[in-house]
């Protein structure tokens, strides 16, 4: 993993070697393919793995995007493209990162037992920014319908990046970036009131 100045470069798809350095808070940037799926995508992976039959595409040391894609407008790739809300995911991610998913990205806070699952399977939580979806689809070169069309924009895609923005909220460790700075306020907090 190559780091520049203050931001660790991720490839994807990428074994857990990569993540070893990173530490909640650490700003990246991410290069390769990745997969958009939102919940109801989510159910119908969970219902593949439990028939036991192969999902349409390799969830081994992939990354998925809480994301659904608006329309492409004229000459571009894809439109407005910023994170769903992750915590919908969660009582469904711990499952996938046990049959090889490697990380997960949206916005907002996940279950503690993500967490407890990025340290037992070397996984990772990223977010990137919120509200910011026309400033995002700059950083995604091409976009392909590859499962579940009947699902429209809960469809599942892949998406070539280059150098898209996020930040460790979990890392492979299982520290969690908001329960952290929650403690840290809440000390400070009451640190203040008994000073």
């Amino acid at each position: 993993m190559e780091k520049k100045k203050n931001c660790y470069l991720l490839n994807f798809p990428s074994g857990p070697e990569q993540f070893t350095a990173l530490k909640i808070g650490d700003k990246v940037e991410i290069n390769g393919e990745i997969y958009v799926a939102r919940d109801t995508a989510h159910k119908r992976m969970i219902e593949t793995l439990h028939q036991g039959k192969p999902l349409p595409f390799p969830l081994k040391n992939a990354l998925i995007f809480y994301m659904g894609p608006s329309p492409s407008p004229p000459g571009m790739v894809i439109g407005s493209c910023g994170p769903t809300t992750s915590s919908r995911m969660d009582t469904m991610t711990v499952e996938l990162l046990a049959n090889g998913l490697r990380a997960t990205m949206g916005k907002g806070r996940r279950a503690a037992a993500v967490a407890q699952a990025c340290r037992k399977y070397q996984a990772i939580y990223l977010v990137t920014y919120g509200g910011c979806g026309a400033f995002l689809h700059r950083f995604v070169t091409e976009c392909v319908l590859i499962a579940y069309p009947d699902l429209g924009p809960e469809a599942v895609y892949r998406l070539k990046v280059r150098r898209f923005p996020a930040v460790v909220a979990i890392d492979s460790a299982g520290r969690d970036f908001y329960e952290e700075k929650e403690k840290e306020y809440n000390g400070k907090g009451a640190h203040s009131s008994t000073g």
